[in-house]
C-alpha cells in the first residue's frame, strides 16, 4: 500500500466557511508549481505521514506542489501470507532485523533514475545538520528508509550503498520521527517554502559557508510590548537604525554561540 500526498485533509487548518469549489480552486491553481523534490518513504506505518507536515508553512508547499511524497509499506513486499519482514540476528542478539529480500524488493520496485540517494535513519550515522540538509535540498528525489526493531540487515546497506544518518546521540523506537525532522530541515532550503530569504540566512547555522551566521546560533528576538515585567526590549532594536541593529544581532549571536555551543564558535572564528 502506498500513502500519496493528501489533497485538502479534515485537519487541515482553514476557514470552515469555504465552499469546496473555493478549495478546489485553489488546488487547480496551484497545479501550475512543478515538484521540486519527492520524497519515497519506506515504512511499516505510512499512516504516519504526512503528520506534522500536514501542518503550518510545509503544508502550504504540499498544495502548493513545491514538494510530494509517497509513503511505502515495507509488509507490501512480503512474500508469504503474514506479511513477514523480520527474523532473529544470526549470532544471536535480543530484538529482530529486517530482513534483506523483503527490502531489496521494496527498495528496487521503487528506484527511478531520479533516486540518486537513500538514506537510512540510524543511531550510527553521520550526524544531520544544516549544511547537509542543504546538498539534500538539490536533490529531485531521496528515498527514506524508516526501520524498526534492532534495524536491517547489513547486506543491504552494502548492496545499495545505503547513507546512514542519525539525528542525535540518543535511540529512537523507529525512524520515522527522524524522517519527520530531516524532511522539514531539508524543505527549509527549498526556494518557495518559507517567505523569505532571509528567514534562513540569518537563522541559527545561515545558509551557506559564507554566511555570517553559518556556525552562530541565531540572536535573541522581541515582539510588543516594548516593556513586559520589568523587561525592556533593548533600545537598539527601537532605534530604526538598520546597520547598528544588525551590528548588535550579530554580537548577540556570537555571544550566545560561545556560551552554549563553544564547538560552534571555534568554528565560526576559524572560517
Amino acid at each position: 500500500m502506498i500513502f500519496n500526498q493528501p489533497i485538502y485533509q479534515e485537519n487541515d487548518h482553514r476557514d470552515d466557511s469555504q465552499n469546496s469549489e473555493d478549495i478546489n480552486s485553489q488546488y487547480s491553481s496551484s497545479s501550475n508549481f512543478v515538484n521540486k523534490i519527492n520524497f519515497k518513504i519506506l515504512t511499516l506505518f505510512p499512516e504516519i505521514f504526512p503528520g506534522v507536515l500536514n501542518f503550518s508553512i510545509t503544508a502550504d508547499a504540499l498544495k502548493r506542489n513545491i514538494w510530494s511524497y509517497q509513503a511505502i509499506n515495507i509488509r507490501d513486499y512480503a512474500s508469504d501470507s503474514r506479511k513477514t519482514v523480520d527474523d532473529t540476528p544470526y549470532g544471536g542478539s535480543a530484538g529482530m532485523v529486517l530482513k534483506a529480500d523483503i527490502l531489496a524488493n521494496a527498495i528496487e520496485k521503487n528506484l527511478n533514475s531520479n533516486i540518486k540517494k537513500i538514506i537510512y535513519f540510524s543511531p550510527r550515522g553521520k550526524v544531520f545538520n544544516q549544511q547537509i540538509a542543504r546538498e539534500l535540498s538539490k536533490e529531485k528525489e531521496i528515498m527514506m528508509l524508516c526501520a524498526r526493531y534492532e534495524g536491517i540487515d547489513q547486506r543491504v546497506i552494502d548492496e545499495f550503498e545505503i547513507e546512514e544518518i542519525s539525528i542525535g546521540d540518543y535511540i529512537l523506537s523507529g525512524g520515522e520521527i527522524a524522517c519527520f525532522a530531516i524532511i522539514d530541515a531539508i524543505l527549509r532550503n527549498i526556494e518557495g517554502v518559507l517567505g523569505t530569504q532571509e528567514s534562513l540566512t540569518e537563522e541559527s547555522f545561515g545558509n551557506g559557508e559564507n554566511d555570517e551566521y553559518s556556525n552562530l546560533l541565531e540572536y535573541p528576538h522581541y515582539t510588543r510590548p516594548a516593556i513586559w515585567r520589568n523587561r525592556k526590549v533593548p533600545e537598539v532594536l527601537l532605534s530604526g537604525h538598520h546597520l547598528k541593529i544588525k551590528q548588535f544581532r550579530y554580537l548577540q549571536a556570537q555571544e550566545i554561540t560561545s556560551r552554549i555551543r563553544p564547538d560552534l564558535y571555534l568554528k565560526n572564528n576559524h572560517k
